[in-house]
């Protein structure tokens, strides 16, 4: 075999050449069958490319002559039939599909230098490392390209794409050993070189997709039609969004970003046209990014609703995250065509995000149930509308980039539609972005459509409460978010806040006016003299007026409810604070012409005490009409000294013509 190679430059050194091509011709040995060259002895590899290189050599020279020689040679034929096959199984022994606990490690990548960012990072978590990031595009390339060189002929070019990655989240993995890529180069050089170039790309493509499909799947990446994802409902849709994030973060930056290099260091620089690596590439991954788009895609062109944007934000926040990655990976010619279908895909999702918050908007005004709620208690439009606006507060670095209008208001949008509040926004002195005045126009309408389902109550005071206890879980809920309340601003919360309160004050009046109203002096007297002259029928009257009045406030009050504790109590002691004031003056200046007559406990039914335990029983949402506690057997016994003990607070708090008037408070 020395001297057969020692002669290759002569003729003898072609007809040893062709022997050796021959002799691995599969089509008539059951050995060549059975073996393959580069799974064995690797001076017979080395015999067998030099032979294929001794039998281009000869050709090169005829073929200038005779273009079309070399597609006749048949020796070459099956010298580049059997490459072709040794190039196939090379591939298939190194192209099992990644193990996806592999793929998903949450580490940086190895030559990332001083880019400290992970393939799983968020857009938000991103921001900071930024700047870092472009320093780290200033680093000498040489210190990320240690040990990864495999073949000859990339040069500067494949130093300057590192450095560029190097300021991403990509992170490679060596998909194939560095001795079998070597391998497959040096077969793929022959075999363009020889003009079949096609043939290598296609069994390459074939390859490789295969072990990518058997990654997807490992991902959780279905092969779903747009249509079959259009038809899923949608809690199987955001299990499925989930995932697909979390994949498409692999996909790109790890296994796309893989299959790029690996295609690099097999074609980058063979065959005159060059680009045979961005082909291969192409052809390996076009047809699974497609796929992996199209889920996406899907998303962005369903039917909008607001439960989706959120989703659809976080589909969003995600490919734009990825997007610089995917023009990196996909930076060819070839691939634009990808790269435009992520634009797109991106721009879908931000203009369905925006149409989505304006049908929200939409779907808050046009809320139509007329039911009340029972016992005044939160509506359940309040809950959902302020959770809802206060996950959209949290999404405000990306909604502000997208919300770039104003709401319409009472304009065109709804022009003529008299339902519509009226609100000026020019009337805020504090600047508001975009995004901001749309969170501030949706808890307008929402105040509108309380303000509408409020009059469904027979009970007007019941209405006040209702709007008092929604208009105070709005303030609640802003103060409890300081991404809301930052973007909602102090001046609008005080007018929010200035409304319950005065919702908690209509309320009081209405329900307690005509209660304290038992409690005058006016009517009483029968003549002109204060001190003497009291009409008893006329007082028995009051006082019976006042308790039957006063239990069925109880009765009905308690069954209404405040479920903020706080609020709760500060509605009682608010009412206690007009109510017991007025009745122990009322009770000292009247009782004696109760009690010298005729069953004075059938009046004076209650004590001051029984009054104040009974307001601690109201707007508890009990449905059962409560009995009134009473202290019936103490109370005369007691009367003396409660009073004396009462009476100088009273005394002390009110004097003069301030305690008379307690009782028109709620009418001023």
């Amino acid at each position: 075999m020395e001297s057969e190679d020692g002669g290759a430059g002569g003729g003898g050194g072609l007809e040893t050449a062709e022997k050796i091509i021959l002799r691995w011709d599969s089509t008539v040995s059951e050995e060549a069958r059975e073996k393959m060259i580069f799974s064995g002895d690797r001076q017979e590899v080395d015999r067998y490319l030099q032979a294929v290189d001794e039998i281009q050599r000869s050709l090169h020279s005829t073929s200038l002559s005779s273009p079309s020689s070399g597609d006749r040679n048949p020796t070459l034929q099956i010298a580049m039939a059997r490459l072709e096959d040794e190039f196939r199984s090379i591939l298939l022994s190194h192209s099992s599909a990644v193990d996806s606990d592999s793929l998903l490690v949450d580490t940086p990548r190895s030559n990332s230098g001083s880019s400290h960012l992970d393939h799983f990072s968020a857009a938000a978590g991103e921001a900071e490392p930024e700047s870092d990031a472009g320093d780290a595009g200033d680093v000498d390339a040489g210190s990320f390209t240690d040990g990864s060189s495999h073949g000859g002929g990339r040069g500067g070019s494949s130093s300057s794409r590192r450095s560029i990655k190097s300021a991403t989240s990509i992170r490679e993995i060596d998909l194939i050993p560095a001795d079998a890529i070597a391998d497959l180069r040096s077969i793929a050089e022959r075999m363009i070189a020889a003009g079949f170039l096609r043939e290598c790309i296609q069994v390459y493509g074939s390859v490789r997709k295969s072990a990518i499909d058997a990654s997807f799947k490992n991902l959780g990446i279905e092969k779903l039609s747009i249509g079959d994802i259009q038809r899923l409902e949608w809690e199987v849709l955001e299990n499925k969004i989930r995932r697909w994030i979390k994949a498409a973060k692999v996909c790109i930056r790890t296994l796309f970003a893989s299959e790029k290099r690996l295609s690099e260091e097999i074609f980058e620089g063979l065959g005159s046209g060059s680009g045979s690596d961005d082909a291969c590439f192409l052809e390996t991954v076009k047809g699974p990014a497609i796929q992996l788009f199209n889920f996406a895609e899907a998303i962005s062109i369903s039917r909008r609703s607001p439960e989706k944007l959120f989703k659809i934000l976080d589909l969003h926040d995600a490919l734009a995250d990825l997007f610089p990655d995917i023009e990196i990976v996909f930076d060819s010619k070839q691939a634009e065509s990808i790269r435009v279908q992520a634009a797109e895909i991106l721009s879908r999702l931000a203009e369905a995000a925006r149409g989505i918050l304006s049908e929200f908007e939409n779907a808050v005004l046009r809320e139509p149930s007329k039911v009340p709620v029972p016992g005044g208690t939160i509506h359940p439009l309040t809950r959902y509308v302020m959770n809802y606006i206060s996950l959209i507060s949290d999404y405000k670095q990306t909604l502000n980039e997208l919300i770039v209008s104003k709401p319409s208001s009472s304009g065109a949008r709804y022009s003529g539609d008299q339902s519509v509040p009226e609100f000026d926004f020019g009337e805020l002195e504090e600047e508001r972005t975009p995004l901001a005045l749309h969170l501030i126009w949706i808890i307008v309408i929402l105040e509108s459509n309380l303000e509408g389902k409020s009059h469904h109550y027979k009970d007007t005071a019941l209405a006040h409460l209702f709007m008092m206890n929604n208009v105070h879980y709005i303030v609640h809920k802003i103060k409890g978010s300081p991404e809301l309340r930052e973007m909602i601003g102090d001046e609008y919360l005080r007018k929010l806040t200035g409304k319950f309160r005065l919702a908690a004050t209509n309320y009081q009046r209405a329900a307690w006016v005509k209660v304290l109203h038992c409690l005058r002096d006016e009517g009483l007297h029968v003549s002109g003299s204060f001190s003497s002259g009291v009409s008893k029928s006329v007082l028995r009257e009051r006082f019976k007026s006042f308790n039957a009045m006063f239990e069925e406030v109880h009765r009905t009050q308690s069954a209404w409810l405040v479920p903020d504790t706080q609020l709760r109590e500060e509605l009682r002691i608010s009412i206690s604070e007009k109510l017991l004031p007025a009745y122990r003056s009322f009770l000292g200046r009247f009782r004696s012409h109760i009690e010298s007559g005729r069953h004075p406990e059938q009046y004076i039914k209650y004590s001051w005490e029984d009054l104040d335990a009974a307001v601690m029983d109201l707007f508890e949402g009990n449905p059962a009409a409560q009995q009134l506690r009473r202290k019936s057997g103490l109370y005369f016994a007691r009367a003396f000294f409660i009073s004396k003990i009462v009476g100088d607070r009273v005394r002390k708090e009110y004097s003069g013509t301030a305690l008379l008037e307690l009782g028109k408070q709620f009418t001023t």
